[in-house]
């Protein structure tokens, strides 16, 4: 049946491919811009031609021939921040409008963009294709000046954030705000009343309780007492409720369990099993703060730190997702970590969730009634994760923190960077090396409020 599509419908009149030889994309560029345009006197090619990491996307007809180009890639020369830029769009003046091919080029950039970690796009354009972008849902940044013409410097929203932000925690303040404890509202644990006692509870996606068993056991642990280490807590004990479609299934998920309770230096005090049923996973667990540290504690003016362990690499099956950086760790390392917060005692701390780091500090920014500025260079990365990656996924151990370190803040092997200010207002922006802050989330993130 596939095979009547190219009859019915014929060859299709164009292409959009990455490009090794770029002969022809510069032969037409050199064609438009220096003998069309005039805007350039010998050639218009520059540094960002010379980059290694620069991208070229094309449009080819049938025939292989080239109709249009566009080029793109990161911004400065230095580390890949997430900041990239599109450049030199160019389609032959013979096909150029009725074929569509320089909007569907810009979508490709976009797009190709924002897979390889993007957080900000940029492109300057000539001031009469200004329009064009504007249909294509660019914003317009500023007039400038290129080759002594006029031009406008565009901006494509990249919503990754905001999209992770809104689907992970958006729903919490309507289901969930009776509920929390005054004082300790968007906390990642629960002081229990009259006691020392702090309580965590988390679930493990049930998706992934299928696929990975003894990783969703481990990670069981690894959630709770992150939590648990978020508000200065020392673990007591561990409860779990494992469902299973057998005893054998259900064996391999305790198995993680119990390899992450010597890791961590958590007991299982005691759950619950059910064979038969859909897999599932939840854990809670209990730990000691005399002085818990809260999420809420941070105020406008106070500096901003991640704390993260870079080591280890993307979990095999969740490359961008979730990044492994305690299974390789020995109990010690591990336990050094979890004692950060009780040891630095800051104004306030978050674990980083699965609301990613973007998502974690527009809550605890949200929770102490102010918005947060993250410098991007400054945030502390693995080399193997790109920065819209990161900022996205669950990153294995990482806390925020705010305000002034009252204690020793050896993180372990873990490493500690100051990357922004908590401010007023609400949401979250980047603020890039050229001074320029881009929205990344653009209110409360929960709506429970201040704590």
């Amino acid at each position: 049946m596939t095979d009547l599509v190219p009859a019915l419908l014929g060859a299709p009149p164009w292409f959009i491919e990455q490009a090794d030889d770029l002969r022809d994309y510069h032969r037409l560029r050199r064609r438009v811009f220096v003998e069309e345009q005039a805007l350039f006197r010998v050639s218009d090619r520059d540094d960002r031609d010379a980059d290694p990491r620069t991208v070229v996307l094309v449009a080819r007809a049938p025939d292989g021939t080239v109709l249009g180009g566009v080029r793109l890639g990161p911004a400065g020369p230095g580390p890949d921040l997430g900041w990239w830029v599109g450049g030199r769009l160019v389609v032959d003046p013979g096909v150029r409008g009725a074929r569509g091919i320089g909007p569907a080029l810009v979508r490709a950039a976009c797009a190709y963009a924002e897979h390889a970690g993007a957080l900000r796009f940029d492109a300057t354009v000539q001031r009469r294709w200004e329009p064009m972008f504007r249909r294509l849902g660019w914003t317009r940044v500023r007039d400038t000046t290129v080759a002594d013409q006029p031009h406008t410097l565009m901006r494509w929203p990249v919503g990754r954030l905001q999209a992770l932000a809104t689907a992970a925690k958006s729903a919490l303040g309507d289901l969930v705000r009776d509920l929390a404890p005054a004082g300790f509202a968007g906390d990642d644990g629960a002081p229990v009343p009259g006691s020392d006692l702090i309580a965590a509870c988390d679930a493990i996606l049930p998706s992934m309780v299928e696929r990975d068993p003894e990783w969703a056991g481990w990670c069981a642990v690894l959630v709770n007492v992150n939590d648990l280490a978020a508000m200065g807590a020392s673990p007591v004990g561990l409860l779990n409720a494992v469902a299973a479609r057998d005893a054998a299934f259900a064996a391999r998920i305790l198995a993680g369990l119990r390899r992450g309770s010597a890791a961590y230096g958590i007991p299982v005090l005691g759950g619950h099993t059910q064979l038969g049923v859909n897999a599932a996973l939840s854990a809670t667990a209990l730990g000691r703060a005399a002085d818990p540290v809260p999420g809420g504690g941070g105020r406008p003016g106070h500096r901003l730190r991640l704390t993260a362990d870079l080591g280890g690499g993307w979990r095999p099956g969740y490359h961008g997702r979730q990044w492994d950086s305690t299974s390789h760790r020995t109990g010690a390392e591990l336990r050094s970590m979890t004692g950060f917060v009780a040891r630095a005692r800051p104004a306030a701390a978050k674990d980083v969730s699965m609301a990613g780091i973007a998502g974690t500090l527009g809550m605890l920014a949200e929770a102490g009634g102010c918005g947060a500025v993250l410098d991007v260079a400054a945030v502390p990365r693995p080399a193997a994760a790109s920065m819209g990656d990161w900022l996205t996924c669950f990153p294995g151990y990482a806390m925020l923190t705010a305000g002034e370190l009252r204690g020793t803040g050896d993180p372990g092997p873990a490493v500690t960077a100051g990357c922004g200010e908590l401010v007023a207002g609400e949401g979250v922006r980047l603020r890039w090396p050229d001074g320029e802050t881009t929205p990344a989330i653009s209110a409360a993130v929960t709506g429970l409020g201040p704590a």
